[in-house]
């Protein structure tokens, strides 16, 4: 799944939604393209996060952009550190 360069409160429900449709498999995210990062997404990044833990399936983020690093840094998401960045 590739994140989108935006994510802001529009691009919530959205990103909620394409998140549902891969419960019950492995995720791995591409966060190389985003250019913003929003409290909004980051809550359902964070909630996604949190399901798959839960349910024992993997979670990764990969290919983090700068501005994606920073700003998980920024708002203490450490949950959602890259595994690698986009650097």
């Amino acid at each position: 799944m590739k994140l989108a360069p935006v994510l802001d409160l529009s691009a919530a429900r959205p990103l909620w939604i394409e998140l549902c449709a891969a419960t019950g498999t492995p995720l791995s995210i591409d966060a190389s393209a985003v250019e913003r990062l929003g409290g909004a997404c980051l809550q359902v990044l964070l909630a996604a996060s949190a399901r798959w833990r839960a349910e024992g399936l993997a979670f990764s983020i990969t290919g983090a952009s700068p501005v994606f690093v920073d700003a998980v840094g920024l708002m203490s998401a450490h949950e959602l550190a890259p595994e690698e960045t986009g650097q």
